[in-house]
């Protein structure tokens, strides 16, 4: 038995040797350690043996599976290597093939941008779900029972909850704000972050508007955060993203969560500030809401309103980069059209 076992290893190895291709390869692994080959035979006589021949043969069977096992995978490696890529020969007279270079999408890009800027200046990126809550995005907030934004026409309820209040009562998320909250309570202050996203309005299209649009909030708690520190940030964040002095303006603006609360313009670039269907002709663009926080937020997140204080922006990121292009409608951002985004390349 010991001889016909040499003569299956001399045989099998001398036909994995002149093995051409990977397929000739796969029909020698059938013929050698598969169900109906000679060594599975051997193994099957095992039983008729007595107990030191059964042991000698099953040792020796058990190391020439392991030898064809090693030589199989060396000489399909071998193969493999010495194979050429082509099926054919290469006829270098065709012209080749335009590579189609893929591109972030501009939106992705200013948000990147936006990190960097940041996380320059010491913040931490944080994120949250798209769906909020009445407690998350309102009750914490600041925001009256009865005030606008609370109601349907302004807000998309999640469908089964809208009679339900607090936590239970669900949302798309109508603004980034509640993240602030949600922070804070985890982290506690100080605290320096911000926490860029998709938000969801029942807004009435057009070029300046949409119902799905992406925001980018920044907020700063700490002790004596004064409100000339917040503009430096709103100064400093502008002029990295645009690589100049960028004019701004501040208006009294209110809004629950800030006190006091400013509207934010930057001058339009689209138009350069004489006037568009962008900035409504009057040459100066809405991009972000800010302010000093409000102590009934601060009470929210757990912190006392007397030893802590903060300093709130919101970018609206489609605004930021129709500046940055000079694009005068915001649904081409959204519209999927390759015309308009292969632009960015």
């Amino acid at each position: 038995m010991e001889e016909k076992l040499e003569k299956i290893k001399s045989e099998g190895l001398k036909d994995i040797e002149n093995a051409t291709s990977i397929e000739e390869l796969q029909e020698i692994r059938k013929n050698l350690m598969g169900k109906k080959s000679k060594l599975n035979e051997v193994m099957k006589t095992l039983g008729s043996m007595d107990a030191s021949e059964r042991r000698t043969i099953g040792i020796k069977t058990t190391e020439i599976k392991n030898v064809f096992s090693l030589e199989l995978s060396n000489k399909e490696k071998k193969i493999i290597e010495s194979k050429s890529v082509l099926d054919k020969p290469i006829d270098l007279t065709i012209p080749g093939h335009k590579i189609s270079r893929g591109v972030l999408h501009p939106l992705t890009q200013m948000y990147y941008d936006l990190n960097d800027a940041f996380l320059s200046l010491g913040f931490e990126v944080f994120s949250e779900d798209d769906i909020s809550s009445e407690k998350f995005a309102f009750d914490n907030l600041n925001f009256p029972p009865d005030h606008p934004a609370r109601q349907m026409m302004d807000t998309y309820w999640i469908d089964g909850t809208e009679n339900k209040s607090g936590c239970e009562k669900l949302c798309l998320r109508p603004h980034l704000t509640g993240a602030s909250v949600r922070y804070l309570l985890k982290h506690k202050a100080p605290a320096r972050f911000v926490y860029p996203g998709r938000v969801y309005r029942n807004e009435d299209v057009d070029s300046g508007h949409e119902r799905a649009f992406f925001q980018y909030e920044a907020l700063i708690v700490d002790k004596n955060i004064s409100f000339s520190s917040g503009m430096v940030m709103i100064k400093t964040i502008l002029e990295k993203v645009f690589g100049c002095e960028v004019k701004t303006r501040m208006r009294e603006g209110f809004f629950p969560f800030v006190e006091p609360g400013y509207e934010i313009d930057m001058e339009c670039l689209v138009c350069g500030g004489k006037g568009c269907s962008v900035c409504k002709h009057n040459g100066w663009l809405e991009i972000m809401p800010g302010g000093v926080i409000h102590p009934n937020v601060l009470k929210a997140a757990g912190l006392d309103p007397e030893e802590w204080t903060g300093f709130y922006i919101n970018i609206g990121l489609e605004r930021l980069v129709m500046m940055r292009y000079g694009v005068d409608d915001i649904r081409l951002f959204h519209s999927a059209d390759l015309r308009f985004l292969e632009q960015f390349k």
